[in-house]
């Protein structure tokens, strides 16, 4: 995968343009969100993308908890701030975009994260319509379609003992709790390497201005997302 390509790094920090942040999006995690679309008004970079790029910087922990603060926008500066184990990613103005609590034995074998990576991205990457679709049918709502909104606020990864081999993800729970207009999605899921479960995972995310479910305009949703995956 060589993380090295959707990013630009410097002798102080790093940051991710606009292609860059689009290719990995597309490319990688299958992402089809119009908010990292090259010309998108409110493109933002994929936390996807520096939570990637952390780890190939600073490898893999048995449990590592990861906390995002806001929305980063293309060829911003940003540097890592280390303070005992916690790993913070802020700009130039000390804005803090991601934190990353990490404890345990360090892994950084690329030949085993960089495909982890690309296995976690690509599930993230496909949590609409695969996932939140069913989700927000049961509950009778949906994201508006005139403003989808999802926000990813956290996941975490816990490791039974570190891998030695290929890691694949499984959901293995996904829930949605409904207040109000707004929505907080839990999505479990295992990790599993030969055959054996080795740890698991959650990521949790926010739905924003929910209405009634209607199921034509889901429809009309779920093939512009097709459609524009099609088009990639």
């Amino acid at each position: 995968m060589l993380i090295e390509q959707y990013v630009t790094q410097t002798e102080t920090g790093f940051s991710f343009s606009r292609q860059q942040s689009s290719d990995f999006a597309k490319q990688v995690a299958s992402d089809f969100n119009p908010l990292h679309d090259v010309d998108a008004k409110r493109f933002c970079v994929p936390g996807d993308l520096m939570f990637s790029y952390l780890l190939t910087k600073f490898g893999l922990t048995e449990q590592m908890s990861c906390q995002f603060s806001g929305m980063v926008a293309a060829d911003t500066q940003l540097c890592t701030k280390q303070q005992e184990n916690v790993l913070t990613v802020t700009d130039k103005q000390d804005k803090a975009y991601l934190s990353i609590t990490r404890s345990g034995v360090v892994f950084d074998d690329l030949t085993i994260i960089e495909p982890l990576i690309k296995d976690y991205v690509r599930f993230s990457g496909q949590n609409f319509p695969y996932i939140l679709q069913p989700l927000m049918q049961q509950h009778q709502v949906m994201i508006n379609p005139s403003r989808p909104l999802v926000i990813y606020e956290s996941m975490s990864l816990q490791f039974n003992c570190l891998p030695q081999q290929k890691v694949e993800l499984k959901l293995s729970n996904s829930t949605l709790n409904v207040q109000g207009k707004r929505g907080n999605v839990v999505l479990e899921f295992s990790l599993i390497s030969a055959g054996e479960l080795i740890g698991k995972g959650e990521k949790r995310m926010i739905l924003s201005n929910l209405m009634p479910y209607c199921d034509k305009q889901m429809q009309l949703m779920v093939q512009e997302y097709n459609n524009r995956k099609v088009a990639a």
